[in-house]
């Protein structure tokens, strides 16, 4: 649960209480660790198989999908990821209920902030999909849950956009418009690669070039972490919050 510094809860028995601010660095960075440490494993340990192609061209780097297949690679990744979408999840209702707060007599913006809720949901549901379910396993499942996470992501981006410059225009926070800038450009970013890592990988497929495969990773990964990114923009949006867990006292239980 997020609260102010001065929340009710502060009569009701703590069991955690984190600065909103760290939970926000501990809940990406394990994506992060795990990513950056999937990558380094399968190029030391299992190179030829994780920058292998159909079509048998020099290639140096993996992509993800490789990346986090193999063993221990795959619990690596699985690992980080479990642990970190719950966060995530908590996050999204956090952002909803701060949506609403802010647009409770703008029409438009509440629908947009629903809509925005079920795509952050669909976001981290497609992650968890394509992490358990790898490509070598059952390949539709998987490319399910990537089309699902880069899909919605790409319209959470669009919407929280919206949203903050709304937010911006009508109030002068210093945190809010920097976070608005931050997002932006992230955005922009994001959708950049995107378009370049889909523009090399169709490339590769078509033409078979030595080389063209390992860019399209290099471009994936830049998806993945401007993600990781946007999504730590939370740390201004609730840099004076808490989460906390807590127990009712006696007399609260029935």
């Amino acid at each position: 649960m997020l609260q102010g510094p001065y929340s009710s809860l502060d009569r009701d028995r703590l069991l955690i209480r984190l600065p909103f601010k760290s939970f926000a660095v501990g809940t990406v960075l394990l994506p992060v660790t795990g990513f950056i440490a999937c990558i380094f494993i399968s190029l030391l340990y299992h190179y030829e198989d994780a920058t292998y192609t159909h079509c048998k061209v020099s290639n140096y780097l993996p992509s993800i999908s490789s990346a986090i297949d193999g063993v221990p690679e795959r619990y690596i990744w699985r690992g980080c990821i479990g642990l970190h979408s719950a966060p995530r999840y908590l996050v999204a209702f956090a952002y909803f209920s701060f949506y609403r707060s802010r647009f409770a007599n703008r029409l438009r913006e509440l629908l947009l902030s629903g809509l925005a809720l079920l795509c952050s949901l669909a976001e981290n549901t497609g992650l968890v999909i394509l992490t358990y379910v790898s490509s070598t396993e059952t390949y539709s499942v998987h490319k399910f849950g990537f089309i699902t996470f880069i899909g919605s992501s790409l319209v959470h981006m669009l919407i929280t956009c919206w949203l903050w410059y709304v937010i911006k225009r009508h109030y002068v926070s210093p945190e809010e418009v920097t976070s608005y800038r931050w997002k932006l450009r992230l955005f922009l970013f994001n959708i950049s690669c995107c378009v370049i890592a889909a523009y090399f990988f169709r490339r590769h497929n078509k033409y078979c070039e030595a080389g063209i495969y390992s860019l399209f990773a290099a471009f994936e990964y830049l998806v993945v972490f401007s993600n990781m990114a946007f999504h730590m923009t939370a740390f201004w949006d609730f840099g004076s919050k808490e989460v906390t867990v807590a127990t009712p006292p006696e007399d609260k239980r029935y």
